[in-house]
């Protein structure tokens, strides 16, 4: 699976609400909503990624919620 799809998948499974996308640096932006500890989950899943990721850094900071409905892939 690519990053952005299993990243929905994941954060489905943990009940996240909000979204990730690609940035046009080639960057991907991802923005969770939901419990700290599943969010804190989701964070180090990202850290990791997929088994074809690249993942070279990630940032964090914290937002206050949008009050997102559901998780999805925006484009």
């Amino acid at each position: 699976m690519y990053f952005r799809a299993e990243t929905e998948a994941r954060a489905r499974e943990l009940g996240l609400r909000g979204f990730v996308r690609n940035l046009p640096d080639g960057s991907v932006e991802a923005a969770f909503e939901g419990p700290e500890e599943d969010v804190d989950a989701m964070v180090a899943w990202c850290r990791r990624g997929t088994d074809w990721s690249d993942v070279e850094t990630v940032e964090v900071s914290d937002e206050q919620p949008k009050g997102e409905t559901g998780f999805s892939i925006e484009h």
